[in-house]
Parts: C-alpha cells; structure tokens; sequence
C-alpha cells in the first residue's frame, strides 16, 4: 500500500525523534519539521527548552512513549508510532492529555508473516543448526545430526488471530495437518477451530506461533504451564511480542527438552538476549526482523508522514489508535 504525502508549509514546527529510526523517516522528517533527537533512554526531566516545545514525537514501537517523556513535552498533540504495536506507549496517559496516537497496520503483516513460517520451517528442520554444521567442516568429516521432524502435517497454533495471525495460517493451510488458534474470543469468518482454554490450546498444538499484540493483559501469557502442555515434542515460533512470554521459564523449558525447540525474533529485553539460548541448537534466534525489508519499511515511514500530514492538515488520522 502506498500513501501518498504533501506535507504543508513546512513550517517550524518542532517535533521529537525519540530514539533512532530509519535513515528514509529521518530524512523525510528534516525537510518538513525540526526535528529533535532524542536518546531512547534520556532523562526527560533534563530535556533543553527548545525540546520541551516538541508538538509531536516519532518513535520505533519498541522505543513507544512513556508517561514521563509526555509529561516533559507540555505541548505534545501526536505520537507517530513507527510500528504496529503500541504496547510500549501510555495510552490511557496519552487519551487523558489529548495526545493522539497512530501506528502502521497492515503494511508490515505480510513480511512479519513469512518470517513467522520461514522461523517455522528453520526451527523444525534445524536449518540453522545444519548451516553451522556444514560451516565448521563436520559435514565434510563425517559427523551426522540427528534427524529433524516436519512441518507438513503438524498442528499448528495460532496465537492470536488477528491480521498477523491470519496471514500465517493462510501461509500454513496448504500443508498444516490442522489449524486451531486461541485469542480471547472467537474470531468471527474463521473455519479454524478456537480453543478458549490456554492449556488446552497448547495440548492441541504441535507448534504455537505467537501472533498475539503485547501489552499488560498478554504479559507471561504463555508460561510454564502451557510450556508443558505444549510438551516435549512441541515448538514455539515469536515474532510479535517478547513480553507474551515467560522468557525465564522457556529458557528452563528449552535447557531441560521440554519443549523440541523455539525460533525467536523477539525477546523481553530487547537488545538484550539471554546468553543460555546461544548454546542451543534447537533454538533459531532473529534480531527482530519481522518488518525489516526495504518494501515494508519505507511503506510504514510513508504511513507515519501521512498521519502526520494528517494532524498538521487538521484532516482525520488515517491509523489512528487514540
């Protein structure tokens, strides 16, 4: 999807670019706002004053907005989120001080969703694992792994089915034994089969891609329970959230073969990984690329200028989320 731009009379207007962003975003920023830079981990309480004038601020969804950054920018209208997710971002805050928020659905689900399957695919048939195999020269010396399971025929889980989580089961149908998925209620239009209870969901599941939204009510949503009930012969696929899942207690699953293994995009303290997972060959790791291709990218830097055209133009948001 294209979005067209035609910011107005690029006037001074002061903005905040809170954290990096996207050298294409940056670029388009500077020639229609002032734009200030801002680390993801300033102070705002020691924000200078022409910083404090900031009418809007950017930000990658990881980075969001706090309530203490809102509060450091008085005349803050918009918050331009540089992702889908808005997990990160106060918005009851935001609502309560008039601060309006978008982000970028849609344009990102596609890419997100092949790499969901691609994870898939890697994780189950120790793609990664056999990479590094071949690169050390065990191949070639004779050492053999052992062998991987199959995706064709698995049944795959859902977690979440929202557009994300439908685009990967529409990726899956073709070869999937069987598709169920488990949200916190039934998705209407749907022939997969839903299982409200988490437990059981998991029970049911060869695989569990998580394609869940983050955010408080989804924290730890996936524990050591469910972990178990997946079972030892089950896997894990995340590339939405890393806060949906205990990550202390997948780690333990994965050290002790709870769990057959886990390909991760995203973890909870992003950059931040937790060092048992590199020993692990059944686990393939992802520097959270889901959107991460040059299409998708520019589509979503487009669609945080349009909504800001938008709020500059007094014309409706077009992605608004408060």
């Amino acid at each position: 999807m294209t979005y067209s731009r035609a910011m107005t009379d690029p006037v001074a207007i002061p903005i905040v670019a809170f954290g990096p962003l996207y050298p294409y975003l940056d670029e388009a920023l500077a020639r229609s706002f002032v734009v200030h830079a801002v680390a993801a981990d300033a102070d705002p309480d020691a924000l200078p004053p022409e910083v404090r004038e900031a009418r809007a601020l950017v930000s990658f969804g990881s980075v969001g907005a706090s309530a203490a950054i809102m509060d450091a920018l008085p005349k803050l209208e918009m918050i331009g989120l540089f992702s889908v997710g808005y997990d990160k971002v106060d918005v009851d805050h935001a609502r309560a001080k008039g601060i309006r928020v978008t982000n970028t659905p849609d344009v990102l689900t596609d890419d997100v969703a092949d790499l969901a399957v691609g994870l898939l695919y890697a994780t189950v048939r120790h793609i990664a694992a056999n990479d590094r195999m071949v690169r050390a020269g065990d191949w070639a010396r004779g050492v053999k792994l052992a062998l991987c399971g199959r995706v064709t025929g698995k049944r795959i889980g859902i977690l979440g089915l929202g557009r994300i989580g439908r685009a990967i089961a529409r990726r899956l149908e073709p070869v999937a034994g069987e598709i169920l998925y488990h949200s916190r209620r039934p998705v209407a239009d749907t022939a997969y089969r839903y299982v409200a209870d988490p437990l059981d969901f998991a029970r049911a599941s060869d695989v569990i891609i998580v394609a869940t939204s983050g955010g408080p009510e989804a924290k730890g949503l996936v524990d050591a329970a469910m972990l178990d009930a997946l079972g030892p012969e089950g896997m894990i696929v995340n590339i939405r959230r890393g806060s949906v899942i205990d990550e202390d207690a997948l780690v333990a699953a994965l050290a002790e073969k709870r769990i057959a293994g886990a390909g991760l995009d995203v973890f909870a303290n992003e950059p931040h990984v937790p060092e048992a997972l590199f020993a692990m060959d059944h686990v393939v790791l992802q520097p959270h690329q889901g959107s991460a291709t040059v299409e998708t990218r520019k589509a979503m830097a487009d669609l945080v200028l349009a909504n800001l055209d938008a709020w500059v133009s007094g014309r409706p948001l077009l992605t608004p989320v408060a």
